[in-house]
């Protein structure tokens, strides 16, 4: 009763279940094709993506979000299955999802806010993009001697007119009413210009069959042994890895659309326990959709009911509508995604080229550029994120300090500020004169810190200069974490830290 009150209160039930609905009808030809990709029956690829939508929707950290089987995994897993059958698959599925199960308990999704704005326009304009070019293939055919083509003549001209017409349903329609969603608007309109006026052109049936039964629980027929681990253990790595990234910046995507926040770490154990149960069920995993989710939250569904209309209304097309479904032009489904192509691409980001630093700009295209050409999104965010990484810690480097005097004692005074790091260590070092210094030396870090082991390797070399020549080095105001650090190190630099009760002066007896 409590779940129903819900469902009463926040839920638009009528924009929930139609979104789910042509979420459903988008997935059959992104889950056929996927399946082609990887080499494995186009079934393998539909019962992933109801059994991954389903476990994800009732477990998972993001509402709205629609999850399945996908190009991104389909990429990794094509080698395996070409070098060791099918089963291997499904047993590197099972380990792909303990280790995003351990992802989540450990609460390590929160990592994904160390990826930057710049890498998050770069990955979603990439991905723009190859969903726009993966539609390209609807335009070729192949020859009697296996040889592909472009289309011409009349079958171009109807392929264009109809997508060309879809695309100006899903844009207009909405201005319209908001009554429907525009996209299966668009769906049933075209195919049902195209089914009742008989116009010969490539339906979803052309690509394979979708016909099928309830998925069966199969244990992976492979070896329990160290060599079928060693076989699949990186590449279930691999599809974790990418499977985790395109399912959390999916998910920061999504809520920057609905205003909203999701939870990383319970999408990330629900990503995992839904390709567990994949890999059970012999399914060829999968992630986040980014193209689906969208069309979700465009179409109206904003909460766990349209995802759960989604895979179960995609299990239904399976088993009794799929000699319907089969009829559907791809026509529509290339205009659908072409628009979803057009609304996933970050238009804004075209717009700051010249108002952001230069090496932002060059991650964003980095990023897209890595993205497009080899479809790996994994590889693509961690470029990106190394090269802001490097960039940041370039910056920081020169921003080392030294403010230099000399008080009525003798004592000369370094107050060092900005972050003592391995990239400012040499800057650092450059600042003292320790042959022309005084006999005692005060290094005051009240606006400085030390950060890392690079650092405290410094502090040792500036103290071994100064042990040379026969003077005394006081280091004044570290913090706890930095004094803490020292002390951790007592065993690499060679300094005896106390505590002045004035002025918590940390003390090296050097002479």
């Amino acid at each position: 009763m409590v779940f129903i009150e819900k469902l009463k209160n926040n839920l638009n039930i009528k924009n929930e279940v139609l979104s789910g609905l042509t979420v459903a009808l988008a997935l059959v030809p992104e889950a056929v094709a996927f399946s082609l990709i990887a080499n494995v029956s186009p079934l393998v690829g539909l019962y992933s993506a109801f059994i991954i939508g389903l476990v994800t929707t009732l477990l998972g950290g993001r509402p709205g979000m629609i999850s399945g089987a996908t190009g991104a995994i389909a990429v990794v897993i094509v080698s395996l299955v070409v070098r060791h059958g099918v089963e291997y698959l499904f047993a590197a599925v099972v380990l792909m999802g303990i280790i995003q199960m351990l992802v989540g308990v450990l609460k390590l999704g929160k990592l994904i806010r160390l990826v930057p704005q710049p890498v998050m326009y770069g990955f979603v304009n990439g991905l723009a993009i190859v969903i726009f070019m993966a539609q390209l293939a609807q335009f070729k055919v192949t020859g009697p001697d296996n040889q592909v083509s472009w289309m011409t003549g009349e079958p171009l001209l109807i392929m264009l007119v109809f997508v060309a017409l879809t695309m100006a349903i899903i844009h207009f329609l909405p201005k319209l009413t908001k009554a429907f969603p525009a996209s299966l608007a668009a769906i049933l309109i075209v195919s049902g210009i195209i089914i009742a006026l008989g116009i010969n052109t490539r339906t979803v049936g052309d690509i394979a069959s979708i016909a099928g039964g309830l998925p069966k629980f199969h244990l992976p027929q492979v070896p329990l042994s160290l060599e079928t681990l060693k076989i699949v253990f990186p590449y279930s790595l691999i599809m974790a890895m990418v499977g985790l990234i395109e399912s959390l910046l999916t998910l920061s995507v999504i809520d920057e659309m609905t205003e909203t926040r999701g939870r990383g770490n319970k999408e990330s154990f629900a990503q995992g326990a839904a390709n567990l149960v994949c890999g059970f069920f012999g399914g060829m995993g999968g992630c986040a959709m980014i193209g689906q989710s969208i069309i979700n939250v465009s179409s109206g569904g904003r909460n766990r009911l349209s995802g759960l209309v989604a895979s179960i209304g995609l299990l239904v097309i399976v088993l009794f509508g799929s000699s319907l479904i089969e009829r559907v032009p791809m026509a529509a489904l290339v205009g659908l995604m072409i628009m979803v192509s057009i609304g996933t691409f970050e238009w804004a980001s075209l717009k700051i080229f010249r108002k952001v630093p230069t090496i932002d700009v060059i991650v964003m295209i980095v990023v897209a550029g890595v993205t497009v050409i080899f479809h790996n999104l994994a590889v693509a965010v961690l470029i990106g994120v190394v090269i802001s990484a490097l960039e940041f810690a370039w910056e920081n480097a020169k921003r080392i300090r030294a403010r230099k005097h000399i008080d009525e004692a003798g004592i000369k005074h370094y107050e060092i500020y900005g972050p003592l790091f391995f990239g400012s260590i040499t800057a650092f070092q450059e600042k003292f004169d320790v042959l022309n210094d005084p006999n005692e030396v005060i290094i005051d870090f009240a606006e400085s810190r030390v950060v890392d082991h690079s650092a405290i390797e410094a502090l040792n070399r500036i103290t071994e200069r100064y042990a040379k020549v026969g003077k005394k080095v006081h280091l004044r105001h570290l913090s706890e974490d930095c004094r803490l650090l020292l002390e951790n190190a007592a065993a690499i630099i060679d300094i005896n830290i106390w505590e002045d009760p004035t002025y918590k002066i940390a003390t090296n007896k050097l002479a």
